[in-house]
């Protein structure tokens, strides 16, 4: 089982580094978090150079098929945030998880 970072973690581990308290630093997350999806929400992309993009892609509908009774479904057309890694990082953590 994979050891899973919470947002609560990530509050602790930025408000030891900064020195910020940490409802201070939950308050700046929350922002961080909300400026993303408002970006998104209007269609606009975001771009972290050294980190990724975030980007909304159009999904086509389709037919699917439920897993459970074999039925054919339609899936209507859709809107999806999607996220895209750059290569700093990817760079970053496949050097890490090597050692």
């Amino acid at each position: 089982m994979a050891n899973t970072t919470t947002k609560a973690d990530l509050v602790n581990s930025i408000s030891h580094k900064t020195g910020l308290t940490k409802h201070e630093t939950e308050s700046v997350v929350d922002c961080l978090f909300e400026s993303i999806i408002d970006s998104l929400k209007a269609g606009k992309r975001i771009e972290i150079r050294g980190f990724g993009s975030f980007n909304i892609r159009f999904k086509n509908q389709r037919l699917a098929r439920n897993p459970r009774t074999g039925e054919k479904v339609s899936v209507e057309a859709k809107n999806v945030p999607t996220f895209k890694i750059s290569k700093e990082f990817k760079h970053a953590v496949s050097q890490s998880l090597k050692a």
